[in-house]
């Protein structure tokens, strides 16, 4: 007796079922390229001057949002990203950075502990200080 006709929809619904959980990985946020420095944001505060211009995909957790006249600056303490480029933060962090964007950003949307990921330019470095402590932040 053949078992072929009996095996074969369990294995069609085996590869089936093994298809549609390979197709719910979500895909990585932005698009990574050659062009991308894939640097962490404490590499890039050490030496500015080789990275700045560069495009950088960096995520984190929110620690603050402060508003200005024309930007809105978001300062993030980085960590690594995972293959879909969400911030893994039981990862030990990777330095703080500042994102600028242009205009007003409602500090709501963006509350510290959030998580988030984003893509820019390096502009350079700010020093400031964190706590009692100076400290080099990355401009993206």
């Amino acid at each position: 007796m053949c078992r072929l006709p009996r095996l074969l929809p369990l294995t069609l619904l085996s590869l089936s079922a093994a298809l549609l959980l390979a197709a719910c990985a979500p895909a990585p946020i932005f698009k990574p390229g050659s062009s991308i420095a894939n640097v962490p944001p404490e590499t890039v505060a050490q030496a500015p001057e080789r990275y700045i211009g560069r495009a950088v995909i960096w995520g984190g957790q929110v620690v603050a949002v402060q508003n200005m006249p024309d930007t809105t600056e978001v300062q993030i303490l980085g960590y690594p990203l995972d293959s879909s480029q969400r911030p893994l933060p039981n990862s030990p962090a990777g330095g703080r950075f500042i994102a600028i964007m242009k205009g007003y950003v409602e500090p709501l949307n963006y509350p510290a502990g959030a998580l988030v990921t984003l893509t820019g330019h390096v502009e350079g470095v700010r020093v400031g200080s964190v706590g009692d402590a100076s400290y080099a932040f990355p401009l993206v």
